[in-house]
């Protein structure tokens, strides 16, 4: 078996050609929630030109992480294509990803044939049997559930009982924040530790990168981002994007079909209190079950 590959028998999943199996969750199965929305036009997918900044915290979020997954089962709710999946790997157990979009599991298979098993999945209703993992992983996409509870039961079912939720979204109280229009809604600190403990889970939680003295450039930039989104003339897609990050950002990299170690600057979240608005743009929540 490949390095970091899903032993099926152990977690209950059927991954062949993107089908699988819903199991029982206590004596009732749940209903989907998906909404059909393409959200493959927020994902940051292989090619797609991002700022350097933006790839410094996808490599952050993955660095994060992996140091909580060593040798451990691991499972990544909504991984787009999987660029974190196979650096996970390296040192978990065995790892799986899941993305309600097709498209995009179907691209991270062809990239990762055989080493990953990669499955089409809803967040509000998982197919594994209680206990398949130690990790549960949701980066930058709580804001786009329809039911977060439903959610957090399900990995309260899938999770062992010294199971971890790593979760990363976005910061609302952050100056700049810039809310996706796909998005149902954007937690606070407070609010998303609140969240954690109403459903059984007790969060620390981290944030990056830290606020730095904006320069008139980054003011007039942020100025224009509110105006444009105001105004609807924001292209929607990444690629659409690319052209303005280009003249008003800087240079853009293309983002890898897979992370390696090293490739980007870590920036090393720091733990903060939910008391008070975090001066950080990406907030980090550990949680553990209660």
């Amino acid at each position: 078996m490949p390095r970091g590959a899903l032993p099926s028998h152990e977690c209950g999943a059927d991954t062949r050609a993107g089908r699988y199996r819903h199991l029982e969750h206590s004596g009732v199965l749940r209903a989907e929630l998906i909404r059909r929305v393409d959200y493959s036009e927020d994902a940051e997918t292989p090619g797609v030109r991002i700022t350097r900044e933006a790839f410094s915290m996808l490599y952050t979020r993955y660095a994060f992480a992996r140091a909580l997954c060593q040798k451990k089962r691991v499972l990544e709710i909504a991984c787009g294509t999987g660029q974190g999946l196979g650096y996970l790997a390296e040192d978990a157990r065995y790892v799986v990803g899941g993305d309600c979009n097709e498209s995009l599991v179907s691209w991270g298979r062809r990239h990762y044939g055989h080493r990953l098993s990669l499955l089409c999945l809803d967040a509000h209703t998982l197919p594994f049997r209680p206990g398949s993992f130690e990790v549960a992983i949701l980066y930058e996409a709580l804001y786009y559930l329809e039911s977060p509870a439903l959610f957090l039961a399900e990995c309260q079912r899938i999770l062992a009982q010294e199971g971890l939720l790593l979760i990363c979204t976005a910061n609302r109280e952050w100056p700049g924040f810039n809310p996706s229009r796909l998005a149902t809604r954007y937690l606070s600190a407070r609010e998303l530790v609140g969240l954690l403990w109403r459903h059984g889970f007790e969060a620390t939680l981290y944030g990056s990168p830290p606020l730095t003295p904006e320069s008139m450039k980054s003011k007039a930039v942020r100025a224009m981002r509110r105006i444009g989104t105001r105004l609807h003339v924001i292209p929607k897609t990444m690629r659409g994007k690319e052209f303005l990050k280009r003249i008003f950002l800087g240079p853009l990299e293309p983002v890898p079909a897979e992370l390696e170690v090293g490739m980007a600057a870590y920036q090393e979240p720091i733990q903060i209190s939910a008391h008070e608005a975090p001066p950080f743009k990406f907030l980090f929540a550990v949680a553990n079950r209660r």
